[in-house]
């Protein structure tokens, strides 16, 4: 259940936060996860101006600081439901118009969103890369994730993954992207960063972090931003050691 707002003199609501009361068949931390979606205020935002999450608002902060999703432009959308990237992304390349090319690929089914074009698929098949540049009509400008591994509960375990999740994508964006493209994805503070980096700046000119503000103050999630990708012939030598 939740708590109604006071009410002020003349009947008119006090905005107040919202406080769950407690609820047996909902686990201690379920409670607090839907507290504070309901006194966040990018999820209000969100369901306000019809994005599908709340996550739209990262990437939105993302592009507006780097200028990546231009008219025209082929993105690739990793790990896409619920869709709320895909959104942003039609939007700023004028898909609808018929001047860029987005294409969303999960292994869940989402809802058709409006100049995108879904695949349900494993991205990590052998034949994805082949597929998605017959989807796109060419190679991508952009290929961006904001897939995040299951989490366990154990910090240094779940940085691992979401590493791992990252690299993985990285193979995939080498494959598929266009010379000059770039890269975004979701990571995370953990002590492994700079090996992921130095991975990065092998192939891309330009590599960067950003936290934009819709991540939540207390997470530990990052974004890299990679651009002007150099391609397997361009790329810059290993100079680590054997």
């Amino acid at each position: 259940m939740i708590d109604k707002p006071e009410a002020r003199k003349g009947g008119e609501a006090r905005p107040l936060k919202v406080r769950l009361k407690k609820a047996r068949s909902l686990s201690s931390s379920s409670q607090k996860w839907l507290q504070r979606q309901l006194n966040d205020p990018y999820v209000a935002r969100a369901k306000r101006e019809g994005w599908r999450s709340r996550a739209a608002f990262k990437l939105i902060e993302i592009d507006d600081k780097m200028k990546l999703l231009k008219p025209g432009a082929r993105v690739v959308d990793l790990g896409a439901a619920p869709g709320g990237w895909s959104q942003v992304a039609a939007q700023r390349v004028k898909a609808e118009e018929g001047r860029g090319k987005i294409v969303a690929i999960d292994l869940l089914e989402i809802d058709p969103v409006p100049g995108v074009e879904f695949a349900q698929m494993d991205f990590l098949k052998d034949d994805a890369p082949e597929r998605l540049k017959a989807m796109l009509g060419g190679e991508a400008d952009v290929v961006m994730s904001d897939m995040a591994a299951n989490t366990t509960g154990h910090r240094p375990t779940d940085h691992l993954r979401i590493v791992g999740l990252v690299e993985l994508a990285i193979d995939f964006a080498r494959q598929v992207l266009a010379p000059g493209g770039a890269f975004i994805a979701k990571v995370f503070q953990g002590g492994t960063e700079n090996a992921l980096l130095a991975e990065l700046k092998r192939d891309f000119t330009t590599v960067k972090h950003v936290k934009p503000q819709a991540s939540r103050a207390d997470s530990a999630e990052l974004y890299v931003v990679a651009t002007g990708f150099r391609s397997r012939q361009g790329r810059e030598p290993d100079t680590d050691p054997d």
